[in-house]
């Protein structure tokens, strides 16, 4: 039996025995948890056996106890009732806390709960140093680690520089560093470009492939889960189905009684056999291309004449809450070793009645992009102490930057900034930083108390009811409630609540549906929509989900390097995919199916919405209805 050097609590070394590693990484027996005696159980009653090399994919709704669960694996919460072990250590015992420690390694959707120093190689190395791993061990660990999320460039800069996608890429960076047996990746996904995605999740399943490492992979993203060999769904803080991914979403109806649903490509399949398509259920988008090949075959296949595209927002002559961005460019640090420019030359039009959505990469400089919107980064001119910069003798001066949003000029000193943000509503990347007060009410409230003065207690207390429960919660239940006690999905809830209550005429949000589960994704984009056709002029969202703006917007830019690579409508954007793929960037899996199918000699026209592609396909094959 081998043994290793460990240190004791006085911190002299001791030899301890190395157990063989059982066949079974996890067990939960009869597991339950409540985070307060007035709450009821977030886990309840679970039992769940998690096996040597397994690959499993957890999948829940918000407030469903996933994350709830990693947190009682890795011995950061004690289960109530039951028993817990890693490894056949026990998370609860003090003596063997670092032991599971170092055989789990735990990464969370908020990065910035697991970052500690303030160099990216030191962060990365925080795990390994402390495990007593190597000094020359150590930098192979680092390059190995940064290599495998793609920020090996970003080695010597500053975590608090970098943008919320590349510091979850540092998270699973330092967490792969210490080459734990048990790797738990807690929605560690939903804040990366579609290219950080199939890094991170090719990542996993390659150390579980190759290395035999085991996997509990807590996702909302439902393709995420095809890569898994067993699901796991939770509801109510127990577990409601288990098995197969495919066995799982072919239970779709069940599915979206746990607030999940299909991934869209089932939904595309359901859409097709209701119109008479006989198609069995797919999971790539090469199956259901050669399926529905398979009956062009034997129905003939003809392609539309016309298009099934949704109709465009007419661009003809300026209104008065269009939104004009000409020769932005920002650095961050400037005149500083750590300058880095976000923004390079950034010319952007969005007119008045648009639903407009903006995509990039992971750094593109999206989130700066619309921090200019509302001032929360101001133009140089805009500043108190701004001095027009000397230019040097035959040299021409930089083209200014210029903002004007309605009749407000972005670039004037005198702008009426309080105005300004009542009229522009800004929803942020993460929730909890524009969460502080102690209740949801005031939090809520907060915003309606500073841009709309002069209302009484009542409709101060009207309009949060109607804030928060537009938003999908129960007033009843959270007002009173701390912020910080919620769920992540809540939270992000709370937030879009306190921006909508002062009631913009011009939202922006900042990832909105990111962290919810797919029926809360769905609620949000419906709730856009209808604060979009009662009140608000124009909705800006911006996101990594291809299929989120292919379904819910008017038209789109694409920001590559602080610059606007193109802007179209989806269909436009999406049809060019080669060069998507090129800048880090996916596009919508209807996409993908008319690709496929392209290369099959059938091709097809559409605006690679869900119902636009199924109404192709339908038409095309001569189907008994349309979508």
């Amino acid at each position: 039996m081998k043994k290793r050097k460990v240190k004791a609590d006085n911190c002299i070394e001791k030899a301890e025995e190395v157990k063989p590693l059982p066949d079974v990484a996890v067990k939960l027996n009869c597991v339950s948890f409540s985070y307060s005696e007035e709450q009821p159980y977030a886990v309840k009653d679970v039992t769940l056996e998690v096996k040597r090399g397994e690959f499993i994919a957890v999948l829940g709704h918000n407030g469903s106890g996933k994350s709830t669960l990693a947190r009682l694996i890795c011995g950061l919460l004690t289960a109530d009732k039951g028993s817990v072990e890693v490894w056949g250590y026990n998370p609860a015992v003090r003596s063997q806390l670092g032991a599971v420690r170092e055989h789990a390694g735990v990464v969370f959707q908020n990065p910035d709960n697991q970052m500690v120093a303030s160099i990216v190689e030191d962060d990365v190395a925080f795990g390994p140093e402390n495990l007593g791993v190597p000094r020359e061990e150590i930098g192979r660990r680092i390059d190995w680690a940064l290599s495998a999320v793609g920020m090996e460039k970003y080695r010597h800069s500053t975590p608090t520089r970098l943008s919320g996608g590349q510091k979850q890429r540092i998270a699973v960076a330092g967490v792969l560093a210490i080459k734990p047996d048990v790797l738990i990746l807690d929605e560690s996904t939903a804040m990366l470009d579609p290219k950080g995605r199939r890094e991170v999740t090719e990542v996993a399943a390659r150390l579980n492939r190759e290395e035999g490492m085991t996997v509990i992979l807590i996702t909302h993203f439902m393709d995420e889960a095809l890569l898994a060999d067993r699901a796991v769904v939770m509801n109510r803080g127990e577990i409601a189905l288990q098995g197969a991914p495919k066995e799982i979403f072919g239970r779709g109806e069940e599915l979206e009684s746990y607030n999940l649903c299909l991934p869209e490509i089932g939904v595309i399949c359901n859409k097709l056999r209701a119109a008479g398509i006989p198609v069995e259920e797919a999971l790539e988008p090469a199956e259901l291309a050669r399926q529905i090949e398979a009956q062009a075959q034997t129905r003939g296949f003809k392609t539309p004449s016309s298009g099934y595209m949704s109709a465009p927002i007419e661009q003809n002559g300026a209104k008065e809450w269009d939104i004009d961005v000409q020769n932005l460019t920002y650095t961050y640090s400037a005149k500083s070793p750590f300058a880095s420019k976000a923004l390079n030359g950034v010319n952007l039009h969005i007119s008045q009645g648009e639903f407009f959505g903006i995509i990039g990469h992971t750094g593109s400089g999206k989130s700066t992009l619309v921090q200019h919107l509302n001032a929360l980064i101001k133009l140089p001119k805009a500043q108190k102490r701004y001095k027009k910069p000397r230019v040097k003798k035959g040299r021409t001066p930089p083209p200014e930057s210029v903002i004007k949003i309605g009749g407000y000029n972005l670039a004037d000193k005198k702008c009426d900034w309080q105005a300004l943000r009542a009229d522009v509503g800004m929803v942020f990347q993460y929730p909890e930083y524009q969460l502080f007060a102690e209740r949801v009410f005031d939090d809520v409230a907060f915003g309606l108390k500073n841009f709309r003065k002069g209302l009484s207690k009542e409709e101060v207390e009207q309009a949060v009811r109607e804030s928060i429960t537009a938003v999908g919660l129960n007033y009843e239940e959270v007002y009173d409630k701390s912020p910080f006690d919620l769920s992540g999905g809540q939270k992000r809830r709370v937030a879009i609540a306190g921006v909508i209550v002062t009631k913009p005429r011009i939202l922006v949000l900042d990832e909105p549906a990111a962290g919810l589960d797919p029926i809360g994704k769905r609620e949000i984009m419906k709730l856009l929509h209808r604060l979009h056709g009662d009140w608000c002029k124009t909705v800006i969202i911006v996101s990594h989900d291809m299929d989120e703006i292919a379904e819910n917007c008017t038209r789109a830019c694409v920001v590559s390097n602080g610059e606007i690579f193109a802007c179209g409508s989806p269909a436009e954007l999406f049809s060019r995919a080669e060069e998507l793929y090129a800048l880090g960037l996916d596009v919508p899996v209807t996409a993908k199916i008319c690709g496929e199918l392209a290369k099959r000699g059938l091709p097809l026209n559409c605006d690679y919405t869900s119902q636009g592609f199924a109404a192709a396909v339908i038409s095309a094959l001569g189907g008994e209805s349309n979508a």
